[in-house]
């Protein structure tokens, strides 16, 4: 294994697994020893909950750690990581319209899905030529009984983590700049916590709460990102499927919006 400088772009809410009981998916940008951008990075699997508290890093944070390929993937930006290895450096802020992490991740840009495909990569940002609608969709509530198994086990050294099931997709429709048309669901964290955050702060209960946090979630994934935020796509495909993708995350620096009047 090597050390290796890190960027946290994005990491994606816990999903079970009979392996690892549960895993999370983290993307982000490899560095050089001076902080600029190489390429970008998946690190997968590691157990971020289940981290030492000093370990457990935050999105947009520099972190240091012990790295090699997967070989159980055939995806070239697949890397495992030496939880113990792990130091989080510095975190990243958003001064100047959020200048540097800008200049970390717009570098590796790609067009489209099909110019990521077409370079041999399963993971990337883009920037969407237009994005017609975003919606929300019901997915099941409950874990099926294969998973509420795995989440069921002991064991003698770890504390049981609960994990709750999200019963909603949440999901952009838009345009690449090849002029295709996609329907990607929204797996980053951040997302799934708004949810859960607006739903528990609710006055309501039951599906009255969770209607208050689906159209708090709306407010911001539409109303606000849609006119306010310069957008971006941090998008990966599944291991599995590999010309299936999804958004495992959003890059949403502020939209500038100059005034005419400055020109002259």
């Amino acid at each position: 294994m090597e050390t290796r400088k890190i960027l946290i772009a994005t990491k994606t809410y816990p999903s079970i697994s009979t392996k690892y009981k549960e895993t999370v998916c983290t993307a982000g940008v490899l560095l050089d020893d001076n902080e600029n951008p190489l390429q970008w990075i998946r690190i997968y699997p590691i157990r971020y909950r289940y981290l030492n508290f000093d370990k457990r890093y935050p999105r947009w944070a520099i972190i240091s750690a012990k790295i090699e390929h997967n070989n159980k993937d055939y995806r070239s930006e697949s890397f495992r990581i030496d939880d113990d290895s792990l130091k989080v450096i510095r975190k990243i802020d958003t001064k100047n319209n959020w200048e540097e992490r800008k200049f970390l991740v717009l570098p590796l840009q790609f067009s489209s899905i099909e110019d990521i495909q077409q370079q041999g990569k399963s993971l990337g940002i883009i920037k969407p030529q237009s994005i017609e609608k975003y919606f929300h969709r019901k997915t099941e509530r409950e874990w099926s009984n294969s998973q509420k198994s795995v989440l069921d086990q002991l064991d003698l050294f770890e504390p049981k983590v609960d994990l709750e099931k999200i019963p909603y997709q949440f999901v952009y429709q838009f345009t690449d700049r090849d002029n295709i048309s996609h329907k990607y669901s929204i797996s980053d964290w951040e997302i799934m916590q708004l949810y859960r955050n607006c739903r528990n702060a609710s006055k309501f209960s039951g599906l009255k709460a969770e209607q208050e946090a689906l159209e708090k979630v709306r407010q911001k994934l539409e109303d606000d990102f849609l006119q306010n935020k310069d957008l971006y796509f941090i998008v990966g495909n599944l291991k599995n499927h590999s010309r299936s993708f999804m958004i495992i995350g959003l890059f949403y620096p502020p939209l500038v919006k100059y005034n005419q009047m400055e020109l002259f």
